[in-house]
């Protein structure tokens, strides 16, 4: 069992019940469905909807259509264990001495244990990275089936999938919490034939594209050639996402309960780079073409195209359908105090790292209140935060400072002309440094998702 943690009163819930209609003539009413689908190094404009000039992505297309696409929202890190970490406890996942990967959440409370206390149902399909344990009950979740790459089916989350939608048909009549944590778009890129046939052909132009990937198109050639049938391997596998996604979707207009059901769509962090080194030396690897669109890095990167990811969500009555926030900054730091206030849980963990932006999601843009922080769980991390429009690094150079409500791509550091700005940032980098653990245990190394493992506490 889990040692307790300490809670402090959530303000306002009453008045937020009665805002998103949890409270009805004086009687609670059902609280809502959530369905996180996750996707794993899905880059920021790798949809249709987002920006990419070749990606086939209907479902995921209506579906921002259909709810609100927001276009300055952040994970948690810049790799898989960091972000789920943020998700998960809405701690930074640099505040964990022992990392989670391979020893937990060190008994701190999770989402899911707030909600299965709360009378959620609480389900787990797919990637874990939240350490060794697996047992029913682990961090609130009823069942829980950790799966790597689908056996016999084009998409590799096909059979992940599948096992969510049987977990949302048998809870059905009852509050429930999924998450769907697929790989695709994950390392290695290698698609079944069947699945770039269902793509179809696509249009190669690398002029179609922002500078930020040429160097990595480069990278791609030199490893495989064909940079058209590299594209279209990586598009395939985006492809098979959206239509996972819509496989969710059908099943919950099926079970007639997609009008008081939360889905969020959203990747870990941003595409991964081509160029990885292995135990051998060998560098792969082909058809890594994933996409930032104006946004500067990747994957292992603080720089915004590692941090800012893709997020849809979409709740029928609550959230307008076809908004665009692009004034709000978001992160999955703040998904576990938004989703009890939803949920209408008046107690949550102390020390939180997020912020409730529940009145963010029904459509009221705001200044964000909390600085976002990012940095490995290492005391030689170099620290990046966002603090209202400006993006601060420390680096080996020298401080690096841009102004993103000019310059989301990251190029022009402007740390000479705002010195005092520098000062002050510098100084909450710092201040929130002397928080974090002097020392980290990383452990062994991390266990492979298993085949199939399917548990349940019910």
């Amino acid at each position: 069992m889990k040692a307790a943690v300490p809670i402090a009163p959530v303000l306002g819930l009453a008045l937020l019940a009665s805002a998103i209609g949890l409270v009805e003539a004086g009687e609670a009413k059902q609280p809502p469905n959530i369905v996180l689908f996750l996707a794993d190094d899905l880059g920021y404009a790798d949809l249709a909807c987002t920006g990419h000039p070749y990606a086939k992505t209907p479902v995921l297309d209506r579906l921002a259509s259909e709810g609100a696409k927001f276009t300055q929202h952040y994970a948690t890190g810049t790799t898989c264990c960091p972000s789920r970490t943020g998700i998960m406890t809405g701690r930074h996942p640099a505040s964990y001495a022992k990392y989670p990967a391979e020893h937990g959440y060190s008994g701190r409370t999770t989402i899911t244990d707030l909600l299965k206390a709360h009378g959620y149902a609480t389900g787990h399909f797919g990637k874990w990275h939240m350490g060794r344990e697996t047992t029913p009950g682990t961090y609130g979740i009823e069942e829980i089936i950790v799966k790597g790459k689908s056996q016999d089916a084009p998409g590799r989350d096909d059979d992940l999938v599948s096992d969510a939608i049987q977990f949302i048909e048998e809870h059905a009549k009852e509050p429930f919490y999924v998450n769907i944590w697929g790989h695709s778009t994950h390392y290695p890129v290698r698609n079944y034939p069947e699945l770039a046939k269902q793509l179809g052909d696509i249009p190669f132009n690398r002029a179609d594209f922002t500078d930020n990937i040429q160097g990595k198109f480069d990278e791609s050639k030199a490893i495989h050639a064909d940079l058209k049938e590299s594209m279209r391997q990586y598009l395939a596998d985006v492809y098979s996402i959206d239509k996972n996604m819509g496989r969710v979707l059908e099943a919950l207009d099926r079970l007639g309960i997609a009008g008081n059901t939360i889905v969020v769509f959203s990747s870990d962090q941003g595409p991964a780079p081509v160029k990885l080194a292995s135990k051998d030396g060998r560098e792969f690897s082909e058809h890594m073409l994933g996409y930032a669109g104006k946004l500067r890095g990747g994957k292992h990167e603080q720089l915004e195209g590692g941090v800012r990811v893709p997020f849809i969500i979409r709740w029928p009555g609550h959230v307008k359908a076809g908004r665009v926030d692009d004034q709000s900054v978001t992160s999955f730091m703040d998904w576990l105090p938004t989703l009890c206030a939803i949920a209408g849980i008046k107690q949550l963990p102390e020390g939180l790292d997020g912020e409730d932006v529940s009145d963010i999601w029904l459509g009221k843009p705001r200044e964000r209140r909390t600085t976002l922080f990012w940095r490995a769980s290492s005391p030689k991390g170099r620290t990046s935060l966002r603090q209202g429009h400006w993006k601060f690094h420390e680096s080996d150079t020298g401080p690096l400072l841009y102004d993103l409500s000019r310059d989301e791509g990251e190029k022009r550091n402007v740390a000479a002309q705002f010195p005092q700005v520098v000062k002050e940032l510098s100084a909450t980098a710092d201040a929130w440094r002397s928080t974090l653990p002097k020392e980290y245990d990383k452990g062994k190394k991390k266990p492979k998702d298993q085949k199939r493992r399917r548990q349940t506490g019910r």
